[in-house]
């Protein structure tokens, strides 16, 4: 058997997560709701993750799979820190290769997916956004956790967090995203989940640097299935080293993973344009691990990647996303 490569993101974090364990030794607080009911049959379960918030009960990932994702990341990164304000690693790839395609189709098959829409104000102006691609999200903010029994508690005192203290209830990171984030032998506190169902979805130029976030934030950008570009260009700013910047164009394959940190957020743009050819019709999800600092964070990322509408779920017999029905 090969040898387990060291880790190497231990250094860009200030409390890297223990060392990782197997699942059968986490905990009922790492593997929410174990001994839980599976929410769509009713049956009792010990393989699922379940909680009142999920439409369904998700299922954990196979022992195959988390056997070959111990030995992640299968390639040391390219440290890309060559052009001002930026702090990128590039794993290519990070997941070993011979899991990524059976855990892209696992979590494509066993996620739930929303197609939010949403408003926005300018000045006078309201505009309603139909979010180009399917989205899903996990995770509660540092003022407070999930307790045993996966219900939010004040971080600090322990007691009970207010009914109503959020828009949307939050709920805890399912076992099959909360161990590809121990793959990183790191701890954030959300999981935000994108499904590029064909070259017609994107995301426009955008940065994560909203204040919840904190200074300076470190981000985990995963990608599995189609290879889609991700590109990436300096902010507009006065600062005379801007013209020294040159776009940049990363090709992301299945299995590899961008950390995004320092700067990156709060000098930098990045985007996923949409694409002809290739094969992104076949499909792309994209998860990205990060750190809420403050309840804000929690009601904004349940907000546009939740909202208020239908779930979705894949259809293995048609090959698309379909509206979900509870059995």
């Amino acid at each position: 058997m090969a040898t387990k490569r060291p880790r190497t993101l231990d250094g860009f974090f200030a409390q890297p997560s223990a060392k990782k364990q197997r699942p059968e030794e986490l905990s009922g607080e790492e593997v929410i709701a174990v001994d839980s009911k599976d929410i769509a049959t009713d049956k009792p379960s010990r393989d699922m993750s379940a909680h009142p918030t999920y439409p369904h009960a998700i299922p954990h990932l196979p022992a195959e799979i988390i056997d070959i994702l111990n030995f992640a990341p299968a390639a040391e990164p390219r440290i890309m820190n060559d052009q001002p304000d930026l702090d990128l690693l590039y794993y290519q790839p990070y997941i070993p290769k011979e899991i990524s395609k059976p855990l892209f189709e696992f979590l494509r098959r066993e996620l739930f997916f929303y197609r939010v829409k949403y408003n926005i104000k300018r000045g006078s102006i309201e505009t309603q956004i139909n979010t180009p691609r399917y989205t899903t999200v996990f995770g509660l903010d540092e003022t407070a956790r999930f307790d045993a029994n996966g219900q939010p508690v004040d971080a600090a005192s322990g007691k009970p967090v207010k009914p109503g203290s959020y828009k949307v209830p939050p709920r805890p990171i399912p076992q099959c995203l909360d161990l590809l984030q121990n793959a990183t032998n790191c701890k954030f506190n959300f999981a935000l989940v994108n499904y590029y169902s064909n070259g017609n979805d994107s995301i426009s130029y955008h940065s994560d640097d909203e204040r919840f976030l904190g200074v300076e934030p470190a981000i985990a950008s995963f990608t599995l299935g189609a290879t889609r570009d991700f590109l990436m260009k300096h902010k507009p700013t006065e600062a005379s080293h801007v013209s020294e910047t040159k776009p940049m164009k990363l090709p992301l394959a299945s299995g590899d993973m961008v950390l995004m940190k320092g700067m990156t957020q709060s000098r930098w743009l990045h985007s996923i344009p949409k694409r002809k050819g290739g094969d992104a019709d076949k499909g792309r999800i994209n998860i990205t691990f990060r750190r809420a600092m403050v309840k804000g964070g929690t009601d904004n990322y349940y907000r546009y990647n939740v909202g208020d509408g239908e779930v979705y779920k894949w259809d293995e017999s048609r090959r698309e996303m379909m509206p979900w029905k509870r059995p």
